[in-house]
């Protein structure tokens, strides 16, 4: 491994590992995987539509077990990770989906597709179906997907492809570049010299709340109220008066999440905002009130660090935590016209 790749992995393992560990997961899963499991499961749906309609005749589950299992597929597809200049240094070895097939390289003209082979008894039409449905193959594979993503960033530019983008051979893919050739150096001329780069801003609601009920000017008056009311009365007044807190904490929460993000905005060439992470996936602490997503051009990202903490200097008092992550695969800026979808397998 050349020496400019592992001080860059040095650098990057840390932070490689939380990302496997919670983004990758809940990201991939959630935003990649979606995709492709709704359009494949739209499919069995209607073919299993189509079937009831024709009137098929319908198996006791004697007769299905008696019946012959069919044979797994047998052969390799190839997995398809990102694109990629044709020029583009790749590091010198890494490890697919399936361990026991490397990454490669298919070519056509100036633009190039990172693959490795992987079995169709694991991901072909059916057993892919199959396996969607099984969270630790889906973890599994993400993650190794994400790695070769992340290791080839380090050496230049990429265009993200998303989870199971597989083709039935080489030809598949030449002619993908091919279709998709003028979208596809479009999306590598917008993102040479730039990274994407991830904030999230978490706040305590406890905080939040101490604070709203700083600025709410009637909480003082209501307080005193409650003080001299009946037991029903002080209740009533009780249950307004925290619901008027919950909502100027949440009016606030929004106000800063706003401000936070005009300010990364402007300093990015481009930004977008994701929904906030679900907490049990992401095992993230407090409320998260931001997931934002911001292209950077390199030059400016020590500065967008250095912004990031006076921003949370400012917003200290909320309990306020912004965290910065990346450089991470660009998925969120891939431009719309880049539409690539793997082939249909046997």
């Amino acid at each position: 491994m050349p020496d400019e790749l592992a001080r860059w992995a040095a650098r990057r393992a840390p932070a490689l590992l939380a990302r496997a560990e919670e983004d990758a997961v809940a990201v991939l899963r959630d935003a990649l995987v979606g995709a492709a499991l709704d359009e494949r499961r739209s499919a069995s749906a209607q073919t299993a539509a189509r079937t009831i309609g024709a009137g098929a005749p319908t198996a006791s589950p004697r007769e299905r077990d008696l019946e012959p299992k069919p044979k797994p597929p047998s052969g390799d597809v190839l997995w398809t990770y990102c694109v990629v200049a044709a020029r583009e240094p790749l590091p010198d070895v890494l490890a697919g989906v399936d361990p026991s097939h490397p990454v490669e390289r298919v070519a056509a003209g100036e633009l190039a597709a990172l693959v490795s082979r992987v079995p169709l008894s694991e991901f072909g039409e059916e057993p892919l179906r199959r396996n969607l449905n099984e969270l630790d193959w889906l973890e599994r594979v993400a993650r190794r997907h994400e790695q070769v993503l992340e290791q080839t960033l380090g050496h230049g530019t990429i265009v993200p492809l998303r989870l199971c983008t597989i083709f039935a051979d080489e030809d598949g893919v030449r002619r993908m570049l091919e279709e998709q050739r003028p979208a596809l150096e479009a999306a590598l001329e917008l993102l040479t010299g730039r990274q994407e780069w991830g904030v999230k801003l978490l706040v305590e609601r406890k905080a939040l709340e101490t604070v709203a009920r700083d600025h709410t000017p009637e909480a003082d008056a209501r307080s005193d109220e409650i003080e001299t009311s009946s037991a029903g009365g002080a209740y009533m007044l009780r249950r307004r008066l925290e619901r008027e807190i919950r909502e100027a904490a949440d009016r606030l929460a929004v106000s800063v999440a706003d401000d936070v993000h005009a300010r990364l905005q402007d300093w990015a060439s481009d930004a977008v905002l994701n929904p906030p992470q679900n907490r049990e996936l992401s095992g993230h602490e407090g409320e998260m009130v931001l997931n934002g997503a911001y292209l950077v051009e390199t030059p400016k990202v020590e500065r967008l660090g250095e912004l990031v903490s006076e921003l949370q200097d400012r917003y200290r008092s909320l309990g306020a935590t912004l965290e910065l992550t990346g450089p991470w695969p660009p998925y969120n800026f891939v431009p719309r016209g880049v539409d690539v979808e793997g082939a249909p397998l046997a």
